[in-house]
């Protein structure tokens, strides 16, 4: 063979291997917590582990559906989550099995969904290069694969939005119940181009979203909790968490930054982790800190059995429409009325744990309707 032939065998044999494309890396598996079977009803149940659907996804549907403020406006809606100690679900409640105290007064529930509804999220991502670049890259790359895997968890009835942050916030993929259209706008996120983290804006703006969308939503907040350049501050986003029906869980990404930090990452991260868990807490959810990669999928699997697991009360307050924040007490009682005890794995019985909102803000009485 001519030698000149040779040489062009070679040289597009080198382009093909350079321009070769890998293949996507695949999602972890879903392997859920492990669950204990007290002897009594109802009992508390393993989160379910949940698998994309192979159906074809619906790409053209609508949002969901809004409501409009109306006279009933000053209804109180409450997302409850209802575990044991071990923190696994109990389901099977009624509403006979729930009291709702608004600032110590007992309610009438009015309304009562149980459990297994389709969820309704906003993955809310930081995509920035925090931490002044200490980690050049690092958490954007992270969230981006977080994201990706509580995907995993969804099903075709379920609606998600992806909204990211860094010095704005940035709308990537509007409600739709087709994954795949989320997990292509993860995957056309570049390189972060911006160290700062509008954490507080990027709450606060997804939070008067949500306000009028109808049923449970809820929020999935990946984030290292720094937030550098927000126009709100954190008294601003408390207020707003107090007159919110949407349920925050967050997931923090910064443990690296304390773990391999001389000394560990100092009071600065120790305020970014209390404000994930402060937000978290306010609105009846959940915060996680993982350190290591092998966390996150049991950590979805949570975090989406709780979502598709969630009591929802509504009750029409007896207190004063005063404009104050009220505190609002969920107890589950049995059917004669008393706490309602669990057994957890050494026999022992104790009472069954609740997780909802701290509270809600009365409308002011000049308000009216």
């Amino acid at each position: 063979m001519p030698v000149k032939m040779c040489r062009r065998i070679a040289l597009a044999a080198a382009l093909v291997a350079v321009i070769g494309i890998h293949p996507r890396k695949t999602s972890a598996q879903n392997n859920g917590p492990q669950q204990t079977a007290p002897p009594q009803q109802p009992e508390p149940v393993k989160p379910p582990t949940s698998s994309a659907p192979t159906g074809q996804p619906q790409r053209q549907q609508p949002p969901p559906p809004q409501v409009a403020i109306s006279v009933q406006s000053n209804l109180v809606n409450v997302d409850a989550i209802v575990t044991d100690q071990d923190g696994n679900l109990v389901t099977g409640l009624k509403r006979e099995n729930f009291r709702v105290l608004d600032d110590g007064q007992p309610q009438q529930i009015t309304n009562f969904a149980p459990t297994d509804a389709p969820i309704t999220v906003v993955i809310l991502m930081e995509y920035s290069n925090t931490y002044w670049g200490y980690y050049q890259g690092y958490f954007g790359a992270k969230a981006q694969y977080w994201a990706d895997g509580f995907l995993q968890h969804l099903t075709d009835k379920d609606w998600v939005a992806l909204k990211t942050f860094d010095l704005r916030t940035t709308l990537q993929e509007d409600f739709t119940q087709d994954k795949r259209s989320i997990d292509e706008a993860i995957q056309t996120l570049g390189f972060p181009t911006f160290h700062e983290a509008v954490l507080f804006d990027a709450v606060y703006e997804t939070l008067n979203q949500l306000r009028d969308v109808r049923g449970k939503k809820s929020i999935l907040l990946l984030a290292t909790g720094f937030d550098t350049f927000s126009k709100h501050n954190l008294d601003q986003i408390l207020d707003r968490l107090k007159e919110s029906e949407t349920t925050i869980f967050a997931v923090g990404m910064g443990e690296e930054i304390d773990l391999y930090t001389p000394g560990g990452a100092g009071i600065g991260y120790m305020q970014a982790k209390n404000q994930l868990t402060t937000f978290a807490r306010m609105t009846g959810g959940y915060a996680f800190f993982p350190r290591f990669q092998g966390e996150m999928p049991d950590i979805f699997n949570t975090i989406a059995a709780y979502l598709r697991s969630q009591y929802t009360l509504v009750f029409s307050p007896s207190t004063p429409q005063d404009g104050k924040y009220h505190k609002i007490t969920v107890q589950i009682l049995d059917d004669d009325g008393n706490p309602l005890m669990l057994v957890n794995k050494k026999g022992k019985k104790k009472k069954a744990v609740v997780t909802a909102r701290e509270g809600y803000t009365a409308p002011h009485p000049s308000a009216g309707g």
